[in-house]
C-alpha cells in the first residue's frame, strides 16, 4: 500500500513511518521544512512538500495514494476554534480524493475526548463539554466519509504515548519535580490515565490502515488506567525527591499552568478491548512505569 502521511516527522510520526516501511508499505510524508524532509528520507519515506494549510498539496498527496494517515495537528492552543477549523479543512482536503474508492483514511484524536470518572469504551460517546472537546469535530468529519465510500476510522491515542525522547505530559511532570523539589499529584492521586508505548501505537496505526472497517473508532491504549500517584512516586524515587499531595487550588500554582493542573487531575480510564479484538492488536512493549524506571526519562534533565 502507498500511504500518504501527515505528521510523519512529529513526536509519534517517525515511529509510525518506520513501522509502515518495515511492513512493506510505501510511504510519502508531508514535509513543511527541509529538516522534516531529511528525517522522512532517513526513515525510508519520500517527502511531499507542503503544509496543513496548503489544501491543494494535501489533495495531490491523497490522490496518488492507496490510503491516508492524518496525524498532524497544528496551530496555536490559545485559539482552539482556529485549530479545529484548520483540522477540519485538512481532513476534507485529504478525504475528498478518496471518495467512492474504498481506500482507508485514518485520523488521530485523543482519549481525553471521553467522559471523566468512569472507564469508557470505543462505543461510548465523547464528551462535548470535556477538556479535549475541540477534537470531536475532526472525528465526526472523518467518520462522515464512511458513508461516502471511504474506509474512514479514528485512532484515539492515550494522553501519554511514552517511549524514547518523549516530549509530552510525563517529561513536563519530571521537569516540574526537578524545579520544585517535590513530585506532586492532585488530590489522593487515585485518578487514572491510560497509556501506550509509541511502538505499540505505531502497530495500531498500521493495522487500522490495513484492516479497520469503515466507521471504526479505535482506542490506542495499552494500559486502561495508571494512577497519577504511582507515576509521581516513580518520578520521586528516580529523582530522590519526596512526593506531595496537592489540592486543586495548590496544583494550579504548582504546575506549569492551571490548564495543566486540571489535566493532571483528570480521572480518565479508557478500555481498548474492542480495538484489540477487532484488529488483533496486542501491545508488547514496556508499560509506562517500566519505561519510567528503565527508559531515558531521567538520563538528561527534562525541559
Amino acid at each position: 500500500m502507498h500511504v500518504f502521511v501527515t505528521g510523519g516527522s512529529g513526536q509519534t510520526g517517525p515511529t509510525v513511518v518506520a513501522e509502515l516501511v518495515s511492513a512493506g508499505h510505501t510511504v510519502t510524508g508531508l514535509a513543511r521544512s527541509a529538516a522534516a524532509a531529511d528525517l522522512l528520507e532517513s526513515l525510508g519515506a519520500a517527502p511531499h512538500h507542503g503544509s496543513l494549510d496548503d489544501h491543494d498539496s494535501l489533495r495531490r498527496g491523497a490522490q496518488v495514494a492507496d490510503g491516508v494517515l492524518h496525524m498532524a495537528y497544528g496551530g496555536d492552543f490559545s485559539d482552539l476554534d482556529d485549530m479545529m477549523r484548520r483540522d477540519l479543512a485538512a481532513i476534507e482536503a485529504l478525504a475528498q480524493p478518496l471518495e467512492n474508492s474504498g481506500k482507508p483514511l485514518v485520523i488521530t484524536s485523543g482519549t481525553l475526548v471521553m467522559p471523566e470518572n468512569r472507564e469508557t469504551t470505543e462505543q461510548d460517546e465523547p464528551d462535548p463539554s470535556g477538556i479535549a472537546a475541540f477534537r470531536i469535530a475532526g472525528e465526526r468529519a472523518c467518520l462522515d466519509f464512511a458513508d461516502r465510500g471511504v474506509r474512514a476510522s479514528v485512532v484515539r491515542l492515550a494522553p501519554t504515548v511514552h517511549g524514547p525522547e518523549d516530549h509530552g505530559f510525563i517529561p513536563m511532570l519530571i521537569a516540574t519535580a526537578r524545579k520544585s523539589g517535590v513530585s506532586a499529584y492532585v488530590g489522593d492521586g487515585t485518578n487514572r490515565w491510560p497509556a501506550v508505548h509509541r511502538r505499540d501505537a505505531a502497530v495500531l496505526f498500521r493495522l487500522a490502515l490495513e484492516n479497520a472497517p469503515a466507521g471504526s473508532v479505535l482506542h490506542g491504549v495499552a494500559e486502561t488506567g495508571v494512577t497519577m500517584k504511582s507515576i509521581a512516586e516513580t518520578i520521586a524515587r528516580n529523582l530522590d525527591l519526596p512526593t506531595v499531595a496537592l489540592t486543586p487550588d495548590q496544583a494550579a500554582g504548582h504546575f506549569i499552568s492551571p490548564f495543566m493542573a486540571r489535566v493532571y487531575g483528570l480521572d480518565v480510564p479508557v478500555s481498548s478491548s474492542y480495538t484489540k479484538e477487532l484488529l488483533g492488536w496486542s501491545p508488547t512493549h514496556p508499560t509506562l512505569l517500566e519505561d519510567l524506571e528503565h527508559g531515558d526519562y531521567f538520563t538528561t534533565p527534562a525541559s
